[in-house]
């Protein structure tokens, strides 16, 4: 699910803080994470981001910001870390049910009907995994495996700290309060001994399920299409011509009469003539 910018966290003036993170500093930091991932940070967001750049500070021993820049502008790995640091991943199973519900409802009877031998889905901005692996859930519930030859999930993200969380599949009792008690007996496994107090997805369906790092404004690996794509409440957080950009993107990875998935503040622009639009942002491909 997408990668999100924290809306909770003070926006005040910064004088008198422990670090030095002069105007000049923050309007570097607007320019490289545009840049690197697409993300534009307001000026509102000048308290959130010294508070994430500050336990970059802490980690290094650097008293200012200029003393990291040459770090983060020296080092690959740095990068990666600081924009892991400056986003946050909010997701949780089965969120924005609906689309579940029109995957459950419509598409899969009509699979069934029509006997296709493979589906393939895209769950662009996976986050911690937990919307991918509500797919795996839900596909199991309606017996897709056994009745659909090909079946295929990618999940990618850019921060490798969430994909690394996600591969392991595991996930706190905590987290399953939002999944659908049908789903489950059939996709998880209660940990035992010092796993107790937590669930695990299913080996068998793991195989189904690809994670894979990936910018969304970088090149796509993949030349393949897919039958549902899903990229929710990541789109908001790009300007315009970037989000008309993404989404003539994914038109053309999505396989005829394909789905595409976006989240509740999304919409497709000036795309609207590539899509049926079925409500619940939902659009078709046309």
């Amino acid at each position: 699910m997408g990668r999100v910018l924290s809306q909770a966290e003070p926006q005040s003036p910064l004088e008198g803080r422990e670090f030095e993170l002069t105007e000049q500093d923050f309007k570097y930091i607007q320019y490289f994470v545009h840049k690197s991932v697409g993300i534009y940070l307001s000026d509102k967001k000048k308290a959130m981001v010294y508070g994430r750049i500050s336990r970059l500070l802490r980690e290094h021993g650097f008293q200012r910001f200029s003393q990291y820049r040459e770090l983060l502008e020296s080092s690959d790995s740095e990068r990666v870390n600081f924009i892991n640091n400056l986003t946050t991943n909010k997701t949780h199973f089965f969120r924005e049910y609906h689309h579940f519900e029109y995957l459950e409802n419509v598409m899969i009877p009509k699979w069934f009907s029509e006997r296709k031998t493979q589906l393939k889905i895209w769950s662009a901005g996976c986050s911690t995994g937990e919307e991918p692996y509500s797919y795996l859930a839900m596909l199991q519930k309606m017996q897709v495996f056994d009745r659909i030859d090909t079946v295929r999930v990618l999940a990618t993200d850019l921060d490798t700290n969430v994909l690394a969380h996600a591969r392991k599949g595991v996930y706190s009792d905590e987290a399953i309060k939002t999944i659908p008690s049908e789903y489950l007996k059939g996709a998880f496994v209660k940990g035992k001994g010092r796993m107790t107090g937590n669930i695990k997805i299913k080996r068998q369906l793991q195989q189904h399920l690809t994670f894979n790092q990936l910018n969304l404004l970088a090149d796509w690996p993949m030349n393949q299409q897919f039958d549902v794509i899903s990229c929710r409440n990541v789109m908001i957080y790009f300007d315009k011509p970037t989000q008309e950009t993404l989404i003539r993107r994914f038109y053309e990875h999505l396989a005829d009469d394909g789905v595409l998935f976006i989240g509740h503040s999304e919409s497709v622009g000036n795309c609207t003539d590539l899509f049926r639009h079925l409500g619940h942002t939902i659009y078709v491909k046309q």
